[in-house]
């Protein structure tokens, strides 16, 4: 079978995916084009001019199944690109822009929601890698409607209900095992890793605040914090605020750029938080998750669905004294050997969804050829 497959801004966690799929579905020839994840305002609604003009011959060539990133100004591309209008096509939803936290930087456009609903709109199936990301899409296009002045069909939800699925980002894991607490070092301080992308929505002033609660409760040598991921030109001031004001519990800082480093690293430690106030699966606690890792992640977002209640912190009243609290808990657990397993997640791996992607593609063709029929 020949695939195109279009990733429009791609980002880290697409990247991850993209790969993977291609991986995973050796026996398939692909076609790849990638758009860098740089200047998001041009990116999604500018992909389809960009790719349009630069790469019509290659668009133009005859596939059997399309499969686009959601950040995919797919509307605009079928326009301009009328053959990829005869093609089975699959729209995967890494995240919505319905769902993008509140705050002084939130993205106030309606156009890159428009676009998520014009390209779920012009999909014959589509696969959200969470429900948290299927139901935040589902009310935000609801809600988005309900604010239009005239002629907003509400039957269009009903369309994109009906075409999606929840299939999520499997973990490329091949070759590795799960890390359990019985083969961690004992006798060690308690080593606690914040593995996410230094921007303000993965809470980095609620990682400042929790910190601060912390200090003050456990003694000196209790735990060594490491704060790793990918940084920026622009990163948030609470960054700073960590490493000026809590140096003395601070182990690796920064980006590991390898990725051997990086998993002994995730191997090495007991626990892994989250602070996100945007995220739609994980990929990162859930890599550390199976590296052995115990989560202490927020009850909300993708993470009930992924991980029991008791590794989920209260985040309805004192966010940062409720996170600081689950994480005293946790270091006196390590610090009696007594530290729970972390949760099994061979579910999550390539080689159990792999089906679930093959039955996607069937279902988008399927779907595809009865509508044309029709």
């Amino acid at each position: 079978m020949k695939i195109l497959l279009l990733s429009a801004y791609d980002a880290k966690s697409h990247q991850y995916w993209r790969t993977g799929l291609t991986e995973a579905f050796s026996e398939h020839t692909w076609t790849v084009l990638t758009l860098p994840a740089r200047h998001f305002s041009w990116r999604i609604r500018g992909n389809s001019l960009s790719w349009a003009f630069e790469q019509r011959e290659l668009l133009s060539k005859h596939y059997d199944l399309l499969i686009v990133t959601s950040m995919t100004d797919l509307s605009a591309l079928r326009g301009m690109i009328p053959q990829l209008a005869r093609i089975p096509t699959l729209v995967y939803f890494h995240e919505n822009q319905f769902a993008y936290p509140d705050s002084a930087h939130t993205r106030t456009s309606v156009e890159p929601k428009i676009l998520n609903f014009y390209t779920a709109l012009c999909a014959d199936r589509i696969a959200f890698n969470s429900q948290y990301n299927r139901d935040t899409f589902y009310a935000g296009a609801s809600q988005l409607i309900s604010k239009l002045p005239d002629h907003a069909p509400q039957s269009t939800l009903q369309v994109i209900d009906e075409l999606a699925a929840v299939v999520p980002v499997p973990l490329k894991l091949s070759g590795v095992r799960q890390t359990t607490q019985a083969l961690k070092k004992p006798y060690r301080p308690c080593q606690i890793v914040w593995n996410h992308r230094w921007e303000y929505d993965k809470g980095p002033d609620l990682l400042f605040e929790a910190l601060a609660i912390l200090n003050e409760k456990m003694e000196k040598n209790s735990f060594t914090l490491h704060v790793v991921g990918q940084s920026f030109r622009n990163q948030p001031a609470a960054f700073e605020k960590i490493k000026n004001n809590f140096s003395a519990r601070l182990g690796h800082w920064g980006f590991v750029e390898n990725s051997f480093a990086y998993r002994e690293l995730l191997e090495q430690c007991d626990i892994v938080i989250s602070t996100a106030a945007h995220d739609f699966q994980g990929i990162a606690v859930l890599e550390a998750v199976y590296a052995g890792n115990v989560p202490v992640v927020p009850n909300r977002l993708a993470y009930p669905e992924l991980f029991r209640p008791e590794f989920c912190f209260d985040d309805s009243k004192n966010e940062a004294l409720s996170l600081a609290n689950a994480l005293k808990s946790r270091i006196q657990e390590h610090s009696l050997s007594a530290l729970p397993e972390a949760p099994q997640l061979q579910h999550l791996t390539w080689e159990t969804l792999k089906p679930a992607y093959q039955k996607l593609f069937d279902e988008t063709r399927t779907a595809f050829h009865q509508s044309s029929v029709i």
